[in-house]
């Protein structure tokens, strides 16, 4: 590419019009792009030019968040804070792949993935927040919890998993308990990952025929287009009964995993106070065309 580089160098001494120089600029700075490690890698994969510098610049800002997220940790470990991520959103909305950029190069012994599986009978008999508060995140930890207590606001009394009493009681309870862990010192970030009726679609039929995703279907999957809008109803009186000042909703537009994982990485550096943040190389101000606090009179994918 070295004669490419001649080239260019040469047009940019002998052009004095700024569109034609900028055009330029842009154009040594992708081949520039496409001439590192993540580069050739796409291009051996024989990835078309406009895909792969896409992939290339993701990657290369996927890194630079994630460098903040090592400095973000460390300050959480040093001064014994804790932090509790929740990621909420419908079935096949991304949100494990974005836990997994979250964690990626984080400190294993510093921060918690909890996924719970469906209760048990004696969890059924339990204070309902139970078995999620021993997974509260402990002084220097982060806690990513992929689904949280809000499957009683939600998938419970879609499918039939509670009655109408126990949903309420949740309902009423809940803003109480998170402003209790809020005031006892936990920082508590609830995300919600949006995506359409057709993009759902689109990623259920992908993992049908993508043999090492198929383990991510399951039952309780296959009705979420069949129950889509009654799933709608109960996530918007969730929103209306649960979002508060003190703990709000932050929607995530993910009809895009990448730009989705980026921004919510984004968001939640730009909420916690940590050392070195004003060194950061990359922008912490999140796009709000892609995260969003929750209003009602927003316009939602979903």
């Amino acid at each position: 590419m070295k004669s490419i580089f001649e080239d260019i160098y040469y047009l940019k001494e002998r052009i004095q019009e700024p569109d034609l120089k900028e055009k330029l600029e842009n154009l040594e700075q992708q081949f520039h792009l496409l001439r590192t490690k993540n580069g050739l890698k796409q291009l051996v994969k024989k990835k078309k030019l406009k895909k792969a510098i896409e992939y290339i610049k993701y990657e290369d800002e996927l890194t630079r968040l994630q460098i903040e997220l090592i400095k973000m940790q460390n300050w959480i470990y040093e001064n014994k804070k804790r932090l509790m991520i929740i990621f909420e959103g419908r079935d096949a909305a991304g949100k494990g792949g974005s836990i997994k950029r979250f964690t990626m190069h984080l400190n294993p012994r510093k921060y918690r993935v909890v996924a719970l599986p469906a209760p048990t009978e004696v969890e059924k008999g339990q204070f309902y927040f139970q078995r999620y508060f021993q997974h509260l995140p402990n002084p220097g930890e982060i806690a990513f919890f992929d689904r949280s207590w809000y499957n009683r606001a939600i998938v419970e009394p879609v499918y039939g998993f509670c009655t109408k009493e126990q949903y309420e009681k949740f309902m009423m309870e809940v803003p109480e308990i998170e402003h209790a862990l809020i005031d006892d010192g936990i920082m508590l970030i609830k995300f919600w990952f949006s995506i359409s009726k057709e993009t759902q679609k689109r990623r259920f039929e992908e993992r049908m025929h993508n043999p090492l995703k198929q383990w991510k279907l399951s039952p309780v999957d296959m009705k979420a287009q069949e129950l889509w809008d009654e799933i709608t109803h109960y996530k918007e009186e969730m929103f209306s009964r649960t979002h508060t000042s003190y703990s709000p909703w932050i929607i995530v537009n993910s009809n895009n995993k990448k730009l989705a994982r980026l921004e919510s990485i984004r968001y939640v550096l730009s909420q916690i106070p940590y050392k070195g943040k004003e060194e950061a190389k990359v922008s912490l101000h999140p796009d709000p065309d892609i995260v969003q606090r929750y209003h009602r009179k927003n316009i939602q994918i979903d």
